[in-house]
């Protein structure tokens, strides 16, 4: 049988290791997809470290995976073919049958629903299998590098801003110019809204502008609720950020009917609720999408020019380019370039 390297956890926080494996072969309903980019996600931990119960292991990490089609498997509707270029994200295949599954929320649902890299291998491998209900095609003119965190920082931040509400003009506030934020300052300026990103320190604020933003917000020196108020309140604060006391300094920000879209994970957050009552203000918490939702993303970022922000890894490099991307260092993606 053929042999292809992957990288796997084989026990909760045990290292990661490249482990040589047999090409696995599409079964009923799936394809086997040759894997050219993979990103390495800070979500990645919940394999790494046995975040979530019942994980098998080993098990190979990976949701932002592009590459190839190259094997079919039996019942795979026609519109799936070889040599079709598709990416695969946490929506790792539903069975179709319950509202949980057609909404993508995978962990409510704990009988039918994948999630790639958890429950079932993912994309840190030469070789990987998706059913086609995972897949998303991917446009010509966009990059594989370029398109694999767009799997799920890209998802997240689109689908999010695209269900927030928010219409071209109206005020959009980004708290956070990490990972996700700088994809949300692009989604928002393409999207046609004023964007005003909110970050710490104002050498901040070059990137900001050459991201879309109209105006920066520098939350060290400057209060982001006033600020906010200044141009009017912002509709939507989308929270990027896993601090709870940055969300909060612009959650008086807010316009009558804004809105805060977190996306950023807190465990917990104070909030005023008789402002929010007397406002008609609401806060929401908002988590990716499936595998539609994903493939909208990796279209209007073609269309538009949205592009991650990469620093790309070989894959025998997997365990330094993890650990970078752990250090809070990257700027702003870590990728692996399986087909380099």
């Amino acid at each position: 049988m053929p042999k292809m390297r992957a990288v796997q956890v084989s026990r909760p926080g045990s290292p990661l290791e490249i482990v040589e494996r047999e090409v696995p072969q599409p079964g009923p309903g799936f394809v086997r997809i040759k894997v050219q980019a993979c990103g390495i996600c800070h979500s990645d931990t919940v394999t790494k470290d046995g975040l979530f119960p019942g994980i098998q292991y080993p098990r190979v990490p990976g949701h932002e995976a592009i590459g190839v089609i190259d094997a079919v498997g039996p019942n795979v509707p026609p519109r799936w073919k070889t040599g079709q270029r598709v990416g695969v994200g946490w929506n790792g295949g539903y069975c179709g049958y319950c509202d949980n599954c057609r909404r993508g929320d995978f962990f409510a649902c704990q009988t039918s629903s994948e999630v790639t890299g958890i429950t079932r291998d993912g994309g840190y491998a030469e070789y990987m299998l998706a059913p086609a209900t995972a897949l998303a095609l991917v446009p010509e003119d966009l990059d594989s590098v370029d398109a694999a965190p767009l799997m799920c920082a890209g998802v997240t931040t689109y689908n999010c801003l695209r269900n927030s509400g928010a219409r071209p003009g109206d005020v959009v506030a980004v708290v956070g110019i990490g990972g996700l934020g700088h994809l949300a300052v692009q989604y928002a300026a393409k999207m046609g809204c004023k964007v005003v990103a909110i970050a710490r320190g104002k050498d901040e604020e070059p990137l900001a502008r050459r991201l879309g933003a109209h105006y920066h917000i520098d939350n060290k020196t400057q209060d982001p609720a006033a600020e906010l108020q200044k141009l009017g309140g912002a509709k939507v604060v989308l929270a990027t950020v896993t601090a709870a006391e940055a969300m909060k300094q612009a959650l008086g920000g807010l316009s009558t009917h804004g809105r805060l879209m977190m996306i950023g994970a807190v465990t917990s957050l104070e909030i005023n609720p008789l402002q929010m009552l007397l406002q008609n203000q609401s806060a929401t918490g908002w988590y990716s999408g499936m595998s539609i939702d994903s493939e909208d993303t990796l279209r209007f970022s073609a269309l538009s020019g949205v592009r991650s922000m990469n620093e790309p890894f070989p894959l025998d490099r997997v365990s330094e380019a993890y650990d970078h991307m752990m250090s809070g260092k990257a700027r702003f993606r870590v990728v692996l370039n399986i087909g380099a």
